[in-house]
């Protein structure tokens, strides 16, 4: 699976489509987006995410950054994951 942040329309990845890639998208901001009744809402949701990461309750994923996406880094992503003990997420960056 493949995850982004970018804004709508820029992602580069649309040319690898036929590739048989899952890309599920979820717009965190659609309630300001779309001016919704509850909009307030989203401002709940993160100031909660953001005590909850301040205190500690919850945490990032990540666990390692192997840096930008090249042919040496996405083998050793792949080894770390194909070695069953890793432990978090792995990234790579530079898109």
């Amino acid at each position: 699976m493949l995850a982004t942040a970018s804004r709508p329309g820029s992602a580069a990845w649309v040319r690898d489509k036929s590739k048989c890639v899952s890309f599920p998208w979820e717009a965190m901001f659609t309630r300001p987006m779309q001016d919704t009744p509850d909009m307030i809402r989203q401002h709940e949701i993160l100031n909660e995410i953001a005590r909850l990461a301040d205190t500690g309750e919850i945490r990032a994923t990540r666990a390692r950054d192997l840096g930008p996406i090249n042919a040496a880094n996405l083998r050793a992503a792949h080894a770390l994951v194909d070695g069953g003990h890793t432990i978090g997420k792995i990234a790579l960056s530079g898109f």
